[in-house]
């Protein structure tokens, strides 16, 4: 899995055109549906950009996630909102550093979401199992888990089109991949190139990332979503909420308890 270290602090940036606001709407609208919950685990939640709206539209959120860069990104962004000290203050939001193979609260809640194909970071069929575990027993009956990864084509359209290049005057990447078919399991190698203004005259950190997923098949996981006690599993397509997911390059899956 991993940890994103430096990536962290320019994450956002690299991800500023990521549909966070499609994630969200279909969050909304699986709520609509099943009942509006009062409390929330995004699990992996990474530097906050689900976390945040969330807990801005109302809800008692709690972000969970390994990296603690990444959460001490999302501490900060969450502070310099208007209503950031109070939201702490009410209990409103919290970060907790967990694997998500194993995350544990005191009390069970409403809805967990794990988006932004999290899951696709889990290596090996039991790591995924027991996070499915985890929800489910975190969840409270009639709780709803909603994820996404990425389908195994889309694994396989990325070694297609490598390499990815980005050049802008803030950040600049070399991105390549590794693809093993027989595991449906990617490498990406990143040569990140960041800006940094210095006294006397501008600098570009150069660091390496290497990030590896791992996608699943559909049925499979549908499969063990129903074997962990989940009692309805549905899988949709590229965010569109109740369309087919035949031929999506992200699914998406909502999990009742």
């Amino acid at each position: 899995m991993a940890s994103y270290q430096k990536f962290a602090y320019v994450y956002d940036e690299l991800m500023a055109d990521m549909p966070y606001s499609d994630w969200l709407s279909f969050a909304h609208t699986v709520w609509e549906h099943s009942g509006k919950p009062e409390t929330v685990v995004d699990l992996g939640c990474g530097t906050g950009s689900m976390t945040i709206p969330l807990v801005n539209s109302g809800l008692t959120v709690t972000g969970i996630d390994l990296s603690s860069d990444m959460l001490s990104v999302a501490r900060q962004r969450m502070e310099t909102t208007p209503q950031g000290a109070r939201l702490y203050q009410d209990g409103r939001v919290n970060w907790v550093q967990q694997n998500m193979t194993e995350w544990e609260l005191p009390e069970p809640v409403d809805s967990v979401i794990s988006f932004c194909d999290c899951i696709n970071y889990l290596l090996e069929e039991e790591e995924v199992v027991q996070t499915f575990r985890r929800t489910y027993e975190g969840l409270k009956p009639g709780g709803t888990f909603l994820f996404d990864v990425h389908h195994p084509n889309t694994l396989r359209q990325y070694d297609e089109e490598q390499p990815f290049i980005l050049d802008e005057p803030s950040i600049s990447y070399i991105w390549t991949c590794e693809f093993d078919d027989e595991r449906c399991e990617i490498e990406h190698h990143l040569t990140i190139f960041a800006h940094e203004a210095e006294p006397g005259g501008d600098l570009y950190r150069r660091f390496e990332e290497y990030h590896t997923q791992r996608a699943y098949d559909p049925a499979w996981v549908e499969r063990e979503l129903l074997q962990c006690g989940f009692r309805e599993v549905h899988c949709y397509g590229d965010f569109k909420w109740g369309e087919s997911a035949e031929g999506a390059a992200r699914l998406f899956y909502v999990a009742v308890k």
